[in-house]
């Protein structure tokens, strides 16, 4: 069995947020491999304490990947202020040829096109991908898995922070489908009476209050913050308003757009202009939605770099929201060069922490070593970019840790689900309910 195939086999994903099926990526022949351990959203640790706990898996994957891809250089970014942290890393590249590139402690540094250009000075062409400048871009707890796969060990399990309003801020290794409520009772509960989290980050996350979700393969964390905090109270906000908002508030400052990482690069995103089609009608609205296609949806505009506090980024969204269902391509300039003050209005991690109001939150999580052992995980069969995994098993069945549950659909981009723990199957929907005996 070749290493993509292991890696399909053990249903690998991205595990930096967009889920993509790894396999895809370990096919493909390109120059470069780079290991994405930037790790920019405020208060989330666990690409620092995957690299310090194990950076000889970390290393391996890499190096397989190479080996796979035909990759002649091999990169790990990390952030420069980790690097007294990073003896084991060190240790485990010593005996190759992979470089160590230190980043800057800015957001949002582990962005695809900003990670490319800082370690290769390549750019990414507009609504491209790394695999376009011959590179191939994989979350470090992805190279992680990879490693495992080859090991014929398939992906049950999540690396994730919990963060913000809990008791002992953690990072925990926990099984796929395990609830929130646990996790965060194994981080000591929350400090509030009334709480809700941010799944996957305050900045590019989404909000949720329903404790009884499950921890997926692509989840890096929760953020517990207090109800009323003004993150909460914002993004609870329904759409229509900040739409509304936005269009009787903006004056079209262009704070959005000058702080906006994708545009001091080089791309052609413009927020402000973006706003102005909240106040267009159906025709006019697509003159200003353009210039939203290639925004990436990293969030500062909205949270950082807005006087007014309004939401540029939930207009972005709309924007291409709107084009993609009328059929309408970007056609945009495809020239790309970073802008003559890129280096000099990056936004320090340190300074986003302060506006958004979560600076007592702002701790190490250590990694804890604990023995989870939930009476039920939900597993959802949709995990991932591409089609949902199809159910293999049968109600009342009995599956044990490390089962395959769930397969790709013939000839569909997806990836394999497996069960987390040993149990029986009590319900099969779009998600898989596995509760022990």
């Amino acid at each position: 069995m070749t290493f993509h195939e292991k890696i399909r086999s053990a249903g690998v994903v991205g595990c930096g947020g967009a889920g993509f099926p790894a396999h895809v990526k370990a096919s493909s022949k390109v120059e470069y491999v780079l290991a994405n351990g930037a790790e920019c959203e405020p208060l989330l640790h666990k690409d620092l304490e995957m690299l310090t706990r194990e950076p000889d898996a970390v290393v391996r994957g890499v190096v397989q990947l190479m080996a796979s891809t035909g990759a002649k250089k091999g990169i790990v970014g990390v952030k420069k202020k980790y690097e007294e942290k990073l003896a084991g890393v060190k240790s485990a590249l010593a005996a190759t040829d992979i470089e160590l590139k230190l980043l800057g402690d800015y957001y949002p540094t582990g962005d695809e096109y900003i990670l490319v250009y800082e370690t290769t000075k390549r750019l990414i062409p507009p609504q491209g991908i790394p695999l376009d400048v011959g590179i191939v871009v994989n979350n470090v707890e992805t190279l992680r898995n990879m490693y495992y796969a080859s090991e014929g060990i398939p992906v049950t399990t999540k690396c994730i922070s919990v963060a913000g309003a809990v008791r002992e801020a953690s990072t925990f290794t926990v099984p796929i489908g395990i609830s929130f409520a646990d996790v965060i009772a194994a981080a000591g509960g929350a400090t509030v009476a009334d709480y809700a989290v941010f799944v996957g980050g305050i900045m590019m996350g989404k909000l949720s209050s329903d404790m009884s979700l499950p921890i997926t393969k692509t989840c890096a964390g929760l953020v517990v913050l207090p109800v009323e905090h003004r993150l909460i109270q914002r993004k609870s906000l329904p759409e229509q308003s900040m739409h509304r908002i936005g269009k009787s508030a903006c004056d079209q400052c262009s704070y959005c757009t000058e702080f906006c990482p994708r545009y001091l690069l080089g791309y052609d995103v413009q927020p402000h202009k973006v706003m102005r089609s909240l106040s267009f009608t159906a025709t006019g609205e697509d003159v200003w939605n353009q210039w939203a296609q290639l925004c990436c949806s990293c969030g500062l505009c909205t949270l950082y770099a807005c006087p007014e506090d309004l939401y540029p980024k939930e207009a972005c969204d709309k924007s291409k929201a709107d084009l993609k269902s009328k059929g309408m391509k970007w056609d945009g300039n495809r020239e790309v060069k970073p802008h003559p003050i890129y280096d000099g209005r990056h936004v320090p991690l340190k300074h986003l922490v302060g506006k958004l109001g979560v600076k007592e939150y702002d701790v190490p999580a250590h990694y804890r070593e604990k023995e989870f052992s939930p009476k039920k995980v939900r597993i959802p069969l949709s995990q991932h970019i591409g089609t949902a995994a199809i159910p293999i098993v049968r109600l009342r069945s009995e599956v044990k840790a490390g089962d395959i549950i769930g397969e790709i659909p013939d000839g569909k981009l997806g990836s394999r689900i497996h069960s987390s723990i040993g149990g029986v199957v009590t319900a099969i929907t779009d998600e898989i309910v596995i509760e022990q005996k």
